[in-house]
């Protein structure tokens, strides 16, 4: 399977220690800026379909808006209930002053 960077956004948009959403290649993504450090992953809860970047920081957990449930952004794990399924996470790479996100052709 095929995989390319995608620039998604600049690297000061990134808020520090907060999430963002942005769109590449037809997906929303939920990004954040944890202690100097960027990650990526779907922006939609596995359990409840909200918008993971109206939901709120804690150090590497993002609660989802809906019903509290929290994912570790660095590796996607549901962290507690109701959540039962991972979110996806995506690789992320910092080149020129911009966010870059790889993705899989095909997802």
């Amino acid at each position: 399977m095929a995989t390319q960077w995608i620039k998604v956004v600049e690297l000061s948009a990134v808020p520090k220690d907060d999430v963002t959403a942005v769109s590449a290649a037809g997906r929303e993504l939920a990004i954040y800026g944890v202690d100097g450090a960027v990650f990526a992953t779907d922006n939609l809860c596995t359990h409840g379909h909200a918008r993971l970047c109206d939901g709120f920081l804690d150090g590497h957990e993002i609660e989802c808006p809906l019903h509290q449930g929290k994912f570790d952004v660095r590796s996607g794990k549901a962290m507690c209930e109701p959540l039962t399924t991972d979110i996806r996470t995506y690789p992320v790479k910092i080149e020129g002053g911009y966010v870059f996100v790889e993705l899989h052709a095909g997802d």
